[in-house]
C-alpha cells in the first residue's frame, strides 16, 4: 500500500519524535526516587549544612528523599568526580562551591574539567568572609596591617582553612593586589586555624564570618575588613577591603550542579523549586545563621558564576605559583 505524501510525512515524523517521549514524561515526573545530593567536604561545614538545608526542602517539596552523602578528599575533587562520572538522569547532585573553581587550575592532572563537565542547577548563598588579625598585630586598620605587612615581608603567618579552600583564595587575592609577602599556613578546616589565631601562633586569617562575630566583640580578635563588595549587617563598623584596595572581592558561595546532559526540564524543575527555598522566609533565616545571603537566578546566571569564577582564581593561582598540599 502506497501512503499519499502527506501521510507518510506525518508518520515519520511520529516515529522520529517516539524515542523522545518516554525521557521526557520521565523527566516531568522527576523525582521518582532518592536523589543523591554529594558534598565533597565533611559533614558540620557550610557545604553540607546547605546541602541539607536544600536537601531537605525539596523531599518536602517533591516528595522523594534528597540524601547528603559526604565524599570527601583532594580539595573536593573525589566527590565532584563521582558527580560527573554519574548518568545524567537527575538523581545526583553535587553541592558545588569555591575549590571547584580553584581546583581547576590548583591541581595539574584532573580526570574532568568542572566548567565542561556539569549542567550548573542553581546558586544558593554567598557568605563572606572577615580579614581578622591577632590583637597583638600594630594595626587597627587594614592600611595600617598593609604597612606593617610590607615592612616586615615574610614575617607574617597567614592562616587557612586548607589550600584551596575559599579563605586561602581570599588571602592569595589580597597579596596579589596588595604585594605584601605572607606565608601560608594551611589548616584541616577553619575551626583549628581560628584556634591558632586566637592563641597568636598565627596573625591573620581571612574567616568565614560565621562563628567569628563572639570572638570579635570579646577582643580575641580584631577584625580589620569584610571580603565582599558590600559591608556585613552583621558587622556594619566593619569597612570592606576594597574600600582600601580598589577591585578586591572575594566571597564564599554554594550552588547545586549534576552531570552534563541532564534534560533540562529536570535542571529546570531543580532551579524554580531552590529559587522558591531561598526566597522563602524560613530558609532564608536558616541560611542567614551559617551567615548566608540568597543568590537565586537561573541555571545560566550561576553557569556564569562558575566560569567567572574559575577564570579569576585560576590567575590568582597562577600569580602565586599555588600548589595543591
Amino acid at each position: 500500500m502506497k501512503l499519499p505524501r502527506r501521510n507518510f510525512l506525518k508518520l515519520a515524523g511520529a516515529l522520529i519524535a517516539a524515542p523522545a517521549l518516554p525521557r521526557l514524561a520521565s523527566a516531568m515526573d522527576y523525582p521518582t526516587r532518592p536523589t543523591k545530593i554529594v558534598a565533597g567536604f565533611a559533614a558540620g561545614g557550610g557545604v553540607d549544612i546547605t546541602a541539607r538545608l536544600i536537601g531537605q526542602w525539596l523531599a518536602d517539596r517533591l516528595g522523594q528523599p534528597f540524601v547528603v552523602e559526604n565524599r570527601t578528599g583532594a580539595g573536593g575533587n573525589i566527590g565532584t568526580e563521582t558527580v560527573v562520572n554519574a548518568a545524567p538522569d537527575g538523581y545526583t547532585l553535587l553541592l558545588a562551591t569555591v575549590p571547584n573553581a580553584v581546583n581547576a587550575s590548583l591541581y595539574d592532572k584532573l580526570s574532568f574539567n568542572f566548567v565542561r563537565d556539569i549542567a550548573p542547577v542553581a546558586g544558593v548563598i554567598r557568605v563572606p568572609m572577615v580579614v581578622l588579625v591577632h590583637p597583638s598585630v600594630p594595626a587597627q586598620t587594614l592600611a595600617e596591617f598593609i604597612a606593617y605587612a610590607k615592612a616586615n615581608p615574610g614575617k607574617v603567618n597567614m592562616a587557612s582553612a586548607g589550600s584551596g579552600s575559599a579563605p586561602h583564595m581570599a588571602g592569595e587575592l589580597f597579596k596579589m593586589m596588595t604585594g605584601v609577602d605572607m606565608v601560608h599556613v594551611p589548616y584541616r578546616g577553619q575551626g583549628p586555624a581560628m584556634t591558632d589565631l586566637i592563641g597568636g601562633q598565627v596573625q591573620i586569617l581571612f574567616a568565614a564570618a560565621p562563628g567569628t562575630a563572639d570572638h570579635i566583640k570579646t577582643g580575641k580578635l580584631r577584625a580589620l575588613a569584610v571580603t565582599t563588595a558590600a559591608r556585613m549587617t552583621e558587622l556594619p563598623e566593619v569597612p570592606t577591603v576594597g574600600d582600601v584596595v580598589a577591585g578586591y572581592e572575594a566571597s564564599q558561595w554554594y550552588g547545586f550542579a549534576a552531570p552534563k546532559n541532564t534534560p533540562a526540564e529536570i535542571v529546570d524543575k531543580l532551579n524554580k523549586e531552590i529559587n522558591a527555598a531561598i526566597a522563602d522566609p524560613g530558609m532564608k533565616a536558616r541560611l542567614a545563621a551559617i551567615g548566608g545571603a540568597p543568590m537565586p537566578g537561573t541555571s545560566a546566571d550561576f553557569g556564569k558564576l562558575i566560569a567567572d569564577e574559575t577564570e579569576k582564581w585560576g590567575k590568582v593561582v597562577h600569580a602565586g605559583g599555588l600548589k595543591p598540599e
